[in-house]
């Protein structure tokens, strides 16, 4: 027969083993238990933030060819325009963007915006946001009175059938998006 007296010692640990064993997957569920409180805990916090930014700004991408076309449908909305270069600046006030159909688009910029100190150079690409508003006396007045436009950028403007009163402007380095003249050839 075989002797099992090397064994004994390995059987008087088996329960001391198995109880720390459980201790110590009882103290790891525990620590995760507190880990996943604190990730939920910052998980609602930042849906939170996210959701009061989103609820900032409600802007609506509007496509181009719609703005192009017809944007009276746009009005008093707050919409954001995405692809376009900037074609020409428009005083201190703001710029105009180029269409695809080759058509300027005015972009008047918020005080907001005016205070950053954007700079703004032709061909560059830019992400508008703001109100859409139809033309009118009143604010090329507006704008005249402050100083921010000349007295050609006034004329200039009485063509603008609308204007883009943004309060949001994300300019991106390039050709803003191949609308530039030359751009693609």
């Amino acid at each position: 027969m075989v002797d099992n007296a090397s064994r004994r010692g390995a059987a008087d640990l088996a329960m001391p083993l198995m109880v720390m064993a459980f201790l110590v997957i009882g103290g790891f569920m525990y620590w995760l238990m507190g880990q996943a409180s604190e990730y939920r805990e910052l998980q609602v916090l930042t849906e939170d933030s996210i959701a009061s930014a989103e609820e900032a700004v409600t802007a609506t991408t509007v496509a181009v060819v719609d703005l192009q076309t017809d944007p009276t449908p746009f009005e008093e909305q707050t919409i954001r325009v995405a692809g376009l270069a900037i074609l020409s600046p428009f005083g201190e006030q703001g710029f105009w963007l180029e269409l695809p159909n080759q058509n300027p688009f005015l972009v008047s910029m918020s005080e907001e915006v005016l205070a950053e100190g954007l700079v703004l150079s032709q061909g560059l690409g830019a992400t508008p946001t703001g109100v859409l508003h139809a033309m009118n006396d009143s604010a090329r007045a507006a704008w005249a009175a402050a100083g921010t436009i000349s007295e050609g950028d006034q004329l200039a403007a009485e063509f603008a059938t609308h204007f883009l009163e943004a309060t949001q402007v994300v300019v991106a380095s390039g050709d803003g998006g191949g609308n530039a003249p030359g751009a693609g050839n």
